[in-house]
């Protein structure tokens, strides 16, 4: 285990003694009110026809965005990650440029958005299903806004499942909460609780994806923005940036 690793687990710890003690609020499976805490969020869901339409851009192009298996290598080759899944990067600690300039407006409207730490398109190919998984540190929250659901999910065919961290894997789908993604809607939740996500469907799917520091008491949010600054600036997080980078097979689209 790296000194990182190490890191992140004793904060996560951490995190979970403070929850229990009841100095930072546990966080339910699902928050749909959260733009109280969190209001810069509705700029997306205004803004929801101008970033449709930049991802539909882009997915002229899907053949050449990196699959997440990919994107970071040992770490993302197994697991939840063999499934048929693209990850269109805009933001990894720092904007990638290189990807941006194809979706100008989108990374405008993420700009004006607080401690956003990572953005990008989740493009989830039909029926496929990402099985069980935990996040990896608590001090996020992650936001899903749904931008080409197929049908609009009409037939309660593309979901994502979360049970809270009592609830072992194995009992997730007989008592874990499902929500299904909507066209324009957006939905926050603690990614470190077990989840799991499905498009049953014949058409893709596709979200925008961010990780947004999580609403702390001073003075965790110092000690939080601080570890997360220390987590972007390591060398493995620079890779994800840097293999996310559009390369086109085809160089006349560059």
């Amino acid at each position: 285990m790296t000194l990182g690793e190490k890191i992140h687990r004793a904060t996560n710890n951490a995190f979970k003694k403070f929850e229990k003690s009841g100095f930072i609020k546990k966080t339910p499976n699902f928050i749909l009110d959260y733009q109280k805490d969190y209001p810069k969020l509705k700029i997306l869901e205004d803004n929801y026809e101008v970033v449709r339409k930049e991802c539909e851009d882009i997915l002229a192009f899907k053949d050449d965005i990196m699959d997440i298996k990919n994107l970071l290598g040992d770490y993302t080759k197994g697991g939840i990650h063999v499934v048929k899944w693209k990850s269109y990067v805009l933001k990894s600690g720092d904007f990638v440029q290189e990807n941006c300039k194809f979706c100008p407006e989108t990374t405008k409207i993420l700009k004006q958005i607080p401690r956003l730490r990572t953005a990008f398109f989740s493009i989830l190919d039909p029926n496929q299903y990402i099985t069980p998984h935990e996040g990896y540190y608590n001090g996020f929250m992650r936001y899903h806004l749904g931008v080409i659901i197929p049908n609009n999910n009409e037939n309660d065919e593309c979901w994502i499942r979360i049970a809270n961290d009592k609830i072992p894997h194995e009992n997730l789908e007989a008592e874990g909460d499902k929500y299904y993604w909507k066209n324009g809607e957006g939905v926050l939740f603690n990614d470190n609780y077990s989840h799991d996500a499905k498009n049953e469907s014949d058409q893709i799917r596709v979200i925008l994806w961010l990780d947004v520091e999580r609403k702390l008491p001073f003075p965790l949010r110092g000690i939080n923005a601080f570890l997360l600054n220390i987590m972007f600036s390591t060398q493995i997080m620079k890779n994800v940036a840097k293999n996310a980078i559009i390369k086109f097979k085809d160089k006349n689209k560059a």
